[in-house]
């Protein structure tokens, strides 16, 4: 084998041509689509020279919506993690009445605007809402608060864990679990030996495209987290402020801080999923 052929052992061969044609066109679309937008963002802050950027990134009121943001975020993830898998389980394993509407209720943030979903949470969780009329004489309030946010974040997430872990649970056969019972296996140890070792990459998916979306999610948040400074103000709100002040060094400035935390969380739970994938 030449020296060549080592070099491009990489292209595999394929009845139908156009390898290098098909190539060149995803690495254009990736570059004007992806990083060329990418790149104007993390080169449009350093108008304002390093001690401009930094000013602007740890300003309280940038820290504090860059943590209600990515708190509110992993708590939305953390809890759709959990109860996503008990809906997916749910709607694979059990036959029940009403359950091709539940299949399709789970879909509804995706259909819903997100602008509709906010002004829908807040009707039920403000202070005169239907539900929050109840829970404001036990002194809990959810609107205006960044209790609000996880719940509008909780609820745009959720079909992304249910979605990415539903086919893998269809395609497990059941009788894997019968050979784990016959075995002596207790119905946690199938779970936790069996099941959850086959979900979990896709499972951990889910939990990372609930995360990305949550982190970036707007319009179902601004209705319902009241957007108080240094309370519950996210953000992608911040940054539309300090775009319609003409602030657009600043605004890229808190953009690409979002930007450099989002990759180093999803890059943690892509090397998680990789290892998972592994074992």
């Amino acid at each position: 084998m030449t020296a060549a052929a080592n070099s491009w052992r990489f292209k595999k061969p394929s009845v139908l041509p156009g390898f290098g044609l098909t190539l060149g066109f995803s690495l254009f679309y990736l570059s004007v689509i992806v990083l060329i937008p990418l790149a104007a963002l993390l080169l449009r802050p350093w108008e304002l020279g390093v001690d401009g950027v930094i000013a602007a990134v740890t300003a309280p009121r940038v820290v504090a919506a860059l943590k209600l943001s990515f708190g509110a975020a992993l708590i939305a993830s953390v809890i759709n993690a959990v109860f996503g898998l008990i809906v997916a389980w749910v709607l694979v394993r059990y036959e029940f009445p009403g359950k091709r509407v539940i299949d399709a209720l789970v879909d509804l943030p995706f259909a819903l605007p997100t602008a509709v979903a906010g002004i829908a949470l807040t009707t039920l969780y403000a202070p005169n809402g239907w539900i929050g009329q109840y829970l404001e004489p036990l002194g809990i309030k959810i609107a205006y608060t960044p209790l609000g946010v996880v719940f509008a974040l909780t609820f745009i997430g959720l079909p992304f864990v249910v979605r990415s872990v539903q086919p893998v649970l269809a395609d497990l056969e059941k009788e894997f679990e019968e050979a784990a019972a016959s075995l002596g296996a207790t119905r946690a140890q199938t779970f936790r030996r069996v099941i959850f070792p086959a979900v979990l990459p896709s499972w951990l998916t889910g939990v990372a495209l609930a995360f990305a979306r949550a982190v970036g999610e707007y319009g179902s948040v601004i209705f319902i987290a009241g957007n108080l400074p240094m309370v519950s103000e996210i953000a992608p709100l911040l940054i539309i402020i300090k775009l319609e002040q003409y602030d657009y060094a600043g605004a890229a400035a808190v953009g690409s801080a979002m930007l450099a935390i989002s990759f180093m969380l999803l890059l943690a739970i892509n090397m998680l999923q990789a290892w998972a994938r592994a074992r």
